[in-house]
């Protein structure tokens, strides 16, 4: 287990020596998440690396990583726990086929630790190898309002309340990471308990930074025109921009290929990297993108 770090820019080096590359804004607001126990609501749009903050964190730390899914219709039995009943059923009739069973006794046996199936957050609330875990509440507005009320017990008081077993609190409050791709506004009440950070897409220094991070192999004039590429579709409009992640992803393609240079054929080859919806990858294909590669180019060669 690693000390939480006593400075924003200690924060910044631990997140950078993970290959998260993040400026002092987000360092910041991680410090003071971390001196103060405090939940760090993450917003943004899709790919710009709010999950990998948790994941560095976790990594950083030395702490278990707990990450909570969310989807429409996510319940508290989903979310915290539920009962293994088969193994109830057969604890049943096992002791209906000894004869004589105290059904009192019986009831309180079967509603133990023995038969609970641990979900995300029951097991943040437990204490952890190496400390209090990091959780990663992902994607937040997937939830129904319902969820984000019961999770106000959760990341007010850092316990959930089991209904046979009663409330069960954390020794140590877990280190919570919420994130939203701002699909719906997520309530007031909820927000109130939290930290709050936008995470926007990179500059294009920063996103450089990422791309060598990430694919140290690139060459310095590919990883540019990548880089710029990309930052020049998410001025179109697309139905989905592409977001950092596939930025990595595409230069890790064409490093596969063996690609030096981007070219209009490349780039049609490999357009399903960055775009994945067929509407923007048919708007963009072909002229557009000679276009854009075009104007690319011209600046980057300004520069």
């Amino acid at each position: 287990m690693t000390a939480i770090p006593a400075s924003i820019d200690a924060v910044v080096k631990m997140l950078t020596d993970q290959d998260y590359v993040s400026g002092r804004d987000l360092g910041t607001v991680v410090f003071l998440a971390l001196k103060l126990g405090r939940p760090l609501f993450l917003e943004g749009e899709a790919g710009v690396g709010k999950t990998e903050i948790a994941k560095a964190l976790a990594s950083a730390l030395g702490r278990r990583l707990i990450r909570l899914q969310c989807y429409e219709g996510l319940d508290a039995a989903s979310a915290v726990c539920d009962w293994n009943f088969a193994a109830q059923m057969i604890a049943i009739r096992t002791a209906e086929a000894g004869g004589g069973a105290d059904r009192d006794a019986l009831r309180a046996e079967l509603f133990t630790e023995d038969y609970l199936i641990e979900r995300p957050l029951l097991a943040a609330m437990r204490p952890q190898p190496g400390g209090a875990p990091v959780l990663l509440i992902d994607e937040l507005d997937r939830t129904d309002e319902p969820f984000e009320a019961f999770l106000l017990e959760a990341l007010s008081d850092f316990q959930v309340t089991i209904p046979e077993l009663g409330t069960i609190k954390a020794p140590e409050p877990p280190i919570v990471i919420l994130t939203s791709n701002r699909t719906r506004e997520v309530h007031d009440a909820l927000k109130r308990r939290c930290l709050y950070h936008w995470v926007d897409y990179p500059s294009f220094e920063r996103e450089m930074e990422i791309v060598h991070a990430r694919a140290p192999e690139a060459a310095e004039t590919l990883s540019r025109e990548v880089v710029a590429f990309v930052q020049k579709l998410r001025t179109e409009d697309l139905f989905k921009k592409p977001g950092v992640a596939e930025t990595i992803d595409w230069a890790k393609c064409l490093l596969a290929l063996d690609v030096i240079a981007l070219s209009p054929e490349v780039i049609a080859d490999t357009l399903g990297a960055i775009l994945k919806y067929q509407d923007d990858i048919q708007k963009i294909a072909g002229s557009p993108a000679k276009q854009i590669l075009d104007e690319v180019r011209a600046e980057l060669a300004e520069a």
